[in-house]
C-alpha cells in the first residue's frame, strides 16, 4: 500500500498530460484508484442499480451503500421502489443494470439461496414461519441435524437454538409451537433463524407494523445488540418517528430514484417528507366535473379488532372519496369490512337512509355494493375461464333458463360490456389470463357493471397497469361518478388520489386521521397525517 501511494504521489506531481497513460500503460490505475474509493467500512455498496418491469421503469441508476454494523433505514412512498431494491438484494429479481459489491468484492446475486449463502436474510411483514412446528424445527427447517442421515437431531437443533436464544436475551423455550407465540415472539423467532445461518446483514421490511409500544422496545433493544455484534440492518419503515430511536443513516427513494442519505442526527422529518414526496404531479387525469347528488352511503363507528378503530365518513352519490394511508393503516381492512369478507365488531352500515346489515358478501352484493380488490388475479377473476364467463359471474340469474345457462344470452351480455369498457381481447372466448393488466381490470370492472351497482369500492384500481390503461380507467370511473355510482378508492399513489379524488381521508394505524378538501389537499399534508404518533 505505501509503494502505491508514493507511486501516485510521484505520478501527480509530474505535471504531464500522459500521466494517466503511464499509470494504465502499467497496469496500476485501476488498483490505485482503488486505493482512494474503497469504503472499508462498507459491507453491502450498489451502484447505478436499474430494473424495469413493463412499463414500469421501477429502479433507474440507484445507489446505495450499507456499513457494516449500521442500521440504515430506508424510506420513501409507496411505489417509490424500496421492495424492488430489497428483492434484488435478495435474489428475488434480478438487476437489469448496474454493480453490488459484497464485501469490496463484485457479486452478481443469482437467487435467493446464493443471497443468503452471502450471509443476507430478510424477515418480511409477513413471517416465513410454519405454525404447527416448534421454534427449533422453524429455525433450523431445510438445514436439520439428522442421526444417521434420516431422523432428526431433535436434542442439537433444540440446544442450538437455545444458545441463539439466549445470545439474543431471549427466553423461549426452544420445544414451544410457533402457533403459540405473539406477534412480535415471532419476530424474534425470525431474527434467530437469520443469526443461525451467519447472517451478517438482515433486512427488516416493517417490523413494527403489528407491535405494540413495549413490543417495539422489546425489537429495538435486539437490534442494538446485533449493531453491537457487526451484523448489518437494512431498514424498511413508514413509521418516520421511530428512525430516529433506531437508524444511524437514513436514504430516501422516490418515483424509482435514489433521492438522498442523511445523518439520521443530522436531519428533521419534515425534510424526509419533503424529499419523498417533492415532485409534480406526472399523470394527467382526465377533467372531472363533480355533480354530487345526496347520500347513497354512512358508515358509523365501524370497528374490527385492532385494525379497524371506529370508523365514521360518509359517501355521496356521484362523489370518489379517497382513502389513503400507509400499508397496514387499515384501508384494506375496513372496505373488507364494509363488503362483509371480514366481519366488524361494532357498527352500523346505512345505505340510501336505510340500515342494512352486512355479514357476508352476499349481503354487500344485494344490496347494491362492489368489491374491486387490490389482488384482481387471486380474488377477482377466474384465470383458466373466459372473458364471456367472467363478466357474468356476479349475475348468472341474468342468463338463466331454469337450470340451464342460455349461451346467447350470456354471448350477448359479454360482447355488451366488451364494447362499452373497450376490453381489448380476441373474442369473448379468450381465458383472461392472456390479457393484459389493464383489460383483466376492465374485466373484473364488467362482472360488477352487469348488476345495479350503487357503491364501487375500488381498492388499488390501477396497481399493476401501464399509463395508458391508467388514463382509460380513470376516464371510466369519472363516468361511472357521472351517472350517480358512489365510488370509494383506496391509493396507495398519492397523484391517484390527488388527480381522481373529491375529497380524501387519510388512515393512520386502523383509525381516520383526518379529512381534507381536494382544493386544499396535497402530498405533505396526506403524508404527515398518515405518518403522525
Amino acid at each position: 500500500m505505501y509503494g502505491y501511494l508514493c507511486f501516485v504521489v510521484s505520478i501527480l506531481s509530474f505535471k504531464s498530460e500522459n500521466s494517466l497513460f503511464y499509470l494504465e500503460r502499467l497496469g496500476e490505475f485501476e488498483a490505485i484508484k482503488g486505493v482512494f474509493t474503497m469504503n472499508t467500512n462498507s459491507i453491502l455498496e450498489l451502484s447505478a442499480i436499474t430494473k424495469k418491469f413493463p412499463g414500469v421503469m421501477a429502479l433507474d441508476q440507484v445507489d446505495f451503500k450499507l456499513k457494516k454494523g449500521e442500521v440504515h433505514a430506508l424510506v420513501g412512498e409507496n411505489g417509490a421502489g424500496k421492495s424492488t431494491l430489497i428483492k434484488i438484494i435478495s435474489g428475488v429479481h434480478k438487476k437489469d443494470g448496474g454493480l453490488i459489491k459484497f464485501k469490496g468484492k463484485e457479486v452478481e446475486i443469482k437467487g435467493p439461496k446464493h443471497s443468503r449463502d452471502l450471509g443476507i436474510s430478510v424477515i418480511y411483514q409477513e413471517f416465513n414461519l410454519v405454525p404447527y412446528l416448534s421454534i427449533a424445527e422453524n429455525i433450523f427447517l431445510g438445514r436439520e441435524n439428522t442421526k444417521a442421515g434420516t431422523i432428526i437431531n431433535q436434542d442439537s437443533i433444540n440446544q442450538q437454538t437455545k444458545k441463539i436464544l439466549t445470545d439474543l436475551g431471549i427466553k423461549l423455550d426452544p420445544t414451544t409451537r410457533i402457533a403459540d407465540l405473539g406477534v412480535a415472539m415471532q419476530q424474534m423467532v425470525e431474527i434467530a433463524k437469520a443469526l443461525s445461518m451467519d447472517s451478517e446483514i438482515i433486512i427488516m421490511d416493517e417490523p413494527t407494523a403489528a407491535l405494540g409500544e413495549s413490543e417495539i422496545e422489546e425489537l429495538f433493544k435486539t437490534i442494538n445488540n446485533l449493531k453491537a455484534k457487526g451484523i448489518s440492518i437494512i431498514y424498511i419503515s413508514h413509521r418516520l418517528k421511530e428512525l430516529w430511536q433506531v437508524a444511524d443513516r437514513v436514504t430516501v427513494f422516490r418515483d424509482g430514484q435514489y433521492i438522498n442519505t442523511h445523518l439520521i442526527e443530522e436531519t428533521e422529518k419534515e425534510l424526509l417528507i419533503k424529499e419523498m414526496v417533492g415532485r409534480e404531479l406526472k399523470e394527467q387525469f382526465p377533467t372531472k366535473s363533480s355533480n354530487l347528488q345526496g347520500e347513497i352511503l354512512k358508515v358509523e363507528h365501524i370497528s374490527r379488532g385492532n385494525q379497524v378503530k371506529d370508523i365514521s365518513f360518509s359517501l355521496q352519490k356521484g362523489e370518489i372519496l379517497g382513502f389513503a394511508g400507509l400499508v397496514g393503516s387499515g384501508r384494506t381492512e375496513l372496505m373488507r369490512t364494509i363488503f362483509g369478507a371480514d366481519k366488524k365488531s361494532a357498527g352500523k352500515i346505512i345505505i340510501a337512509g336505510q340500515e342494512v346489515k352486512i355479514n357476508t358478501p352476499r349481503d354487500a352484493i344485494e344490496n347494491g355494493i362492489a368489491f374491486i380488490t387490490e389482488d384482481r388475479k387471486k380474488q377477482g377473476l377466474v384465470l383458466v375461464r373466459s372473458v364471456k364467463e367472467n363478466i357474468s359471474l356476479t349475475d348468472i340469474n341474468q342468463i338463466m333458463n331454469g337450470l340451464v345457462i342460455e349461451a346467447d344470452q350470456e354471448a350477448d351480455l359479454a360482447d355488451e360490456f366488451i364494447e362499452k369498457l373497450n376490453i381489448k381481447t380476441p373474442d369473448r372466448e379468450q381465458e383472461v389470463r392472456f390479457l393484459s393488466g389493464g383489460n383483466q381490470q376492465k374485466v373484473v370492472l364488467a362482472k360488477w357493471l352487469i348488476r345495479e351497482t350503487k357503491i364501487l369500492i375500488f381498492d388499488e384500481p390501477t396497481r399493476g397497469i401501464d399509463v395508458g390503461a391508467k388514463k382509460e380507467f380513470y376516464s371510466l370511473m369519472n363516468e361511472l361518478a357521472a351517472s350517480g355510482v358512489g365510488i370509494i378508492m383506496v391509493s396507495s399513489e398519492l397523484p391517484e388520489i390527488l388527480g381522481m379524488s373529491d375529497r380524501i381521508i387519510v388512515m393512520n394505524q386502523g383509525k381516520i386521521a383526518g379529512e381534507l378538501d381536494i382544493d386544499a389537499a396535497d402530498q405533505e399534508k396526506i403524508l404527515s397525517l398518515a405518518t403522525k404518533e
